[in-house]
């Protein structure tokens, strides 16, 4: 019989001067509502409720945690304020603006900023069911990934790691801003003192070393997971997980089915970020932005022979007129 969810907070709830809503979202570690602060604006609220931890009655405003798992509970606690108070120092277009953090109800609660769209995830789904050749253009997964590496070259400037990047926590605003959401500290660090690692992440898109309580985790482990959503964005489906492709790795094959229908570039790239050994990715945000930047790979698939006569012909007659206009410039002098 599965455990019972802890029970969110009712409508009208007024915590830390915002008043509740309703309720936007359920996980594992917590719930997210939209509620209204003192002057009427919207605004997301993230509690600390891990639900293998602690439980609420309905009605209750207090978490209940059985005595044998206090101590796991604070130590999550701890973490979910420190990313709060970290967060609310970092102000980029790509990542979720944590605008006030609080201790109340004996838990935690972070403000951000409310954010009207879909997240990645949702697109990648109505994109693979429309069943076309590709999922996303690749000027589009260029252009997504830019804007989100962005975002995450700043937190790991604050020494930071997001550790739960994924379609479903990218999020697509309205006027089609692409922002990073829901860090996951908290998550890694019950992880790593709990008895539950596997549940903790989501399959397909946590690294290796994630899965293992002695390993290291860095900047590479994000990249990892940027792979793996760059990946999604081009299959419509997430790679196969971690565990899986140390038995059997499967990417490259995947991969290669794709060859002509996205660049070379592109394909490396994808590979690169998610190589098994941690050492043999990119080391550092900088180095996959240089890549997945390169001006060189611009038309984005291998071209067929017709279409690079036309690109040459393209090229000819643009020179061409390059040239003409060179010379004029050169003869008819201004007054």
């Amino acid at each position: 019989m599965s455990k019972v969810k802890p029970a969110a907070l009712p409508p009208d709830t007024v915590i830390g001067g915002y008043r509740i809503i309703r309720k936007l979202a359920a996980g594992g570690f917590g719930v997210v509502y939209l509620a209204l602060d003192s002057e009427g604006q919207q605004v997301a609220v993230k509690e600390y409720l891990p639900a293998s931890l602690a439980s609420r009655a309905p009605g209750e405003l207090a978490p209940e945690v059985p005595p044998e798992k206090l101590s796991l509970y604070r130590l999550g606690l701890k973490s979910f304020f420190e990313e709060g108070r970290a967060l609310a120092q970092i102000s980029h277009p790509s990542v979720v603006s944590v605008m006030n953090f609080f201790r109340e109800n004996e838990t935690v609660y972070m403000v951000m900023n409310y954010l009207e769209g879909a997240a990645l995830q949702d697109f990648i789904i109505t994109a693979r069911d429309q069943k076309q050749q590709k999922v996303f253009r690749e000027s589009t997964i260029r252009s997504l990934f830019d804007e989100i590496l962005r975002g995450l070259r700043i937190v790991h400037q604050h020494k930071m790691l997001h550790l739960d990047i994924k379609p479903a926590n990218i999020f697509i605003t309205d006027d089609n801003k692409s922002v990073l959401i829901d860090f996951g500290a908290a998550r890694e660090v019950l992880s790593k003192e709990g008895n539950f690692i596997r549940p903790m992440y989501t399959p397909g898109f946590a690294a290796p070393e994630m899965y293992r309580r002695d390993s290291s985790m860095g900047p590479w482990t994000d990249i990892y997971a940027i792979g793996a959503c760059m990946y999604a964005c081009m299959q419509g489906y997430p790679p196969n997980e971690a565990p899986q492709r140390l038995e059997k790795d499967r990417i490259a094959t995947a991969l290669t089915r794709l060859r002509g229908i996205y660049s070379d570039n592109l394909i490396e790239v994808v590979e690169w970020c998610m190589a098994l050994d941690p050492l043999s990715r990119p080391q550092s945000v900088f180095a996959l932005q240089k890549e997945l930047s390169r001006e060189g790979e611009r038309r984005y698939t291998k071209l067929s022979v017709a279409e690079k006569v036309r690109l040459q012909f393209d090229t000819m007659v643009t020179d061409t007129k390059k040239n003409s206009k060179a010379m004029a410039s050169s003869v008819v002098k201004p007054k």
